[in-house]
């Protein structure tokens, strides 16, 4: 069974450009859902089974921090294992969201990058469940 997904990030093409690397990266994908910012993301964790967050933080109309910020408000959204993919450099900032649970990947990155912060989060078996290596 593969794992359901959502991307949030304001640029589509760094949106595909996630997906493809989880793709490559030989992770199991199930549903791959995306959202051009925060709001957008908190629609779509309401309405689908999502076992894994991968967000950008600097985007328009709710960004990722205030949309992690809300996940953690709500119980069942606080278990929901997040990943940011940003070009974000503040120390304060990514140490607020990694004393959230939250894995912290600069871009640029690769699928590898991508892969090792899934089975840090989510636990080794789920790459390795896969026959993924």
């Amino acid at each position: 069974m593969g794992l359901n997904i959502l991307i949030v990030d304001d640029s589509a093409v760094m949106r595909s450009m996630i997906r493809k690397t989880m793709e490559l990266s030989g992770l199991p994908l199930g549903e791959v859902h995306q959202a051009a910012n925060g709001r957008e993301g908190l629609t779509a964790l309401e309405r689908n089974w999502i076992d894994l967050v991968i967000a950008d933080i600097n985007m328009p109309e709710m960004n990722g921090e205030e949309m992690i910020a809300r996940m953690q408000a709500v119980p069942e959204l606080q278990r929901v294992p997040t990943i940011v993919v940003s070009t974000e450099g503040s120390r304060t900032r990514i140490g607020r969201l990694e004393r959230w649970g939250v894995k912290f990947i600069h871009k640029p990155f690769s699928p590898e990058m991508i892969r090792d912060a899934v089975r840090e989060v989510l636990g080794n078996e789920v790459a390795h469940g896969s026959g993924a290596e």
